[in-house]
């Protein structure tokens, strides 16, 4: 079993800042690519930032320069910090990971339950 927990959602004005925060846990036995998308209201889901095992990235056009993207490979989390906020980036962001778990060859995809980030005035 492997769960991502999520954390780091929240209300905040435009122009601030969240930071979001993604852990894994459960029978890993190596995590690959981790990511992080978002779903706003009517409007399918799309891939915000991915961090890969050799720590390479890649971000949606929208939030390069104002988003970034880290890991740390000890604790199995990755990290959103958002700065800059628009009205526009709100939406549910859920934290996806590429996870071979013990006793398995294969790798699967797993998510978060998603967190809520609000950017209102």
């Amino acid at each position: 079993q492997v769960q991502l927990v999520e954390s780091g959602g929240g209300l905040v004005q435009p122009g601030g800042s969240l930071r979001l925060s993604c852990a894994a846990s459960g029978s890993i036995f190596r995590v690959y690519s981790m990511g992080w998308y978002r779903q706003a209201p009517g409007k399918q889901r799309e891939l915000v930032a991915a961090i890969h095992g050799g720590g390479n990235t890649n971000y949606a056009d929208s939030v390069k320069g104002r988003f970034t993207i880290s890991r740390d490979n000890a604790k199995n989390t990755v990290y959103l910090q958002m700065n800059s906020l628009k009205p526009e980036d709100t939406a549910v962001y859920y934290c996806n990971a590429d996870i071979q778990r013990f006793g398995r060859y294969d790798r699967d995809g797993y998510w978060g339950q998603g967190t809520q980030v609000t950017v209102s005035s």
